[in-house]
């Protein structure tokens, strides 16, 4: 209905989940899109229901087309048709009754606890980042052959209101599943069925709105979804974790880049229009150090790095001059560093899109620079947006560049799916 467009709704679901007898640390994993390609055969090789298998499967060699299509939907028929078989072998059960889910990612430097449930895909749900169209094609498909909402997205919001009392109490009880994985992080879940504490979840939630926090594609794979076929209480909600950032605070950090093909003394020669640059001790390990190196910057600085020399780059004269940007830009847009990677760095002076083939992200800045060493390239360490800037431009209809945040600790894939065949709701 079209009020929904104004109440943040998170409706409980039955939640399938791998049976009690399956050895969790075995199967679960990290989200589809920060899992590189040597941590997806480590999870592949873990267990074959590891639920890798779905969010990224892999289709039958040689199968591929001209456009690589024939191999894309053999793998999404892939997933579904294991999917189907994990369901009916009693690997994967779906619970008997709805409910919400508080879920807590604990790792050693943060933790991350709020309310899982099915989001309002047409309420107020603001994005902040741009999304690129193949990946939301990829998780629509994927979606749509599965039948599964198989990893929820993460959302922050600004409450410290009844609904994050309702998480702390619940918190405090033995948790009805709980697993520690191989790398130490822990994951708590536990059911909220009461009815009373689900009102009180829906009241406090209603009036607010939330932010994306990290699942920009699988977001808008959510409304490509539900706008081709509605199905009202089943498309028209979305998996996602809700976070209060009042009470529990997401850790933020950037994403970092690599550019395959460009050599460092090019990166600097060309940057040097508008920046000035630093030689950075050789010795230093550029990963290791990038807290050391970036965070004691005052102002906009980023590091390049092609795994043996490091640069410091910074705005000549102090500041990037606004004719630098693109004359639309919002004034906050040009002060984050993110931004100014993109617009400045890559496409005014490196002449290089967002989308080229030659850009990567990467989370890991050890990731970014040893992608770098091996495409003969540079790898560019970028620090987080302040998350008042975030917010800022989110509440404006401003959306920054892709992938210019990485909130944390994000959930993990396998805990909770949410099935949206009418069967299942």
């Amino acid at each position: 209905m079209s009020h929904d467009r104004h109440v943040l709704r998170l409706s409980p679901f039955r939640a399938t989940r791998y049976a009690a007898d399956i050895d969790l640390r075995r199967v679960i994993c990290p989200p589809y899109d920060v899992i590189d390609d040597r941590a997806l055969q480590r999870f592949e090789a873990a267990d074959p229901h590891n639920i890798v298998h779905l969010t990224l499967p892999r289709g039958e060699p040689g199968d591929g087309g001209p456009d690589g299509s024939r191999e894309r939907d053999d793998r999404y028929r892939r997933a579904a048709t294991r999917l189907r078989s994990w369901v009916a072998s009693g690997v994967l059960r779906t619970d008997p009754e709805p409910a919400l889910y508080v879920y807590e990612h604990r790792t050693d430097s943060h933790t991350a606890i709020g309310l899982v449930g099915g989001v309002g895909v047409q309420g107020p749900v603001l994005p902040h980042e741009h999304t690129f169209a193949g990946p939301v094609a990829d998780r629509a498909a994927l979606m749509r052959a599965t039948g599964t909402q198989l990893e929820p997205i993460l959302l922050t919001y600004d409450g410290d209101g009844a609904a994050s009392d309702v998480v702390d109490a619940v918190a405090r009880q033995p948790p009805d599943q709980e697993v520690v994985t191989d790398t130490g992080t822990c994951h708590r879940i536990w059911r909220v069925t009461d009815p009373a504490s689900l009102t009180t979840v829906a009241d406090d939630l209603a009036p607010r709105s939330a932010l994306i926090a990290d699942g920009h594609h699988r977001f808008a794979a959510y409304h490509a979804v539900h706008e081709a076929a509605p199905a009202p209480g089943r498309t028209d909600r979305g998996l996602a974790l809700l976070v209060d950032a009042a009470r529990h605070p997401l850790e933020l950090r950037g994403v970092h880049r690599s550019i395959a093909g460009l050599g460092l003394d090019d990166a600097v020669t060309l940057a040097s229009e508008l920046f000035d640059d630093t030689a950075i001790d050789t010795a230093i390990d550029p990963a290791a150090d990038l807290s050391g190196v970036l965070t004691a910057e005052t102002r906009m600085a980023f590091l390049v790095s092609d795994g043996a020399r490091h640069v410091l780059l910074r705005p000549a004269g102090g500041e990037l001059p606004t004719a630098a940007f693109p004359p639309d830009r919002h004034p906050t847009w040009r002060r984050i560093d993110a931004a100014a990677l993109t617009d400045v760095l890559l496409e005014r002076l490196w002449s290089l899109s967002d989308a080229d083939d030659r850009v990567g992200y990467h989370h890991d800045p050890a990731d970014a620079v040893d992608t770098a060493t091996r495409t003969a390239g540079i790898a560019i360490l970028v620090r987080p947006p302040a998350l008042t800037d975030v917010l800022t431009l989110a509440t404006a209809g401003v959306r920054m560049p892709r992938k210019s945040t990485s909130f944390g600790p994000k959930p993990w894939t396998g805990l909770l799916m949410r099935q949206v065949d009418a069967a299942h709701t």
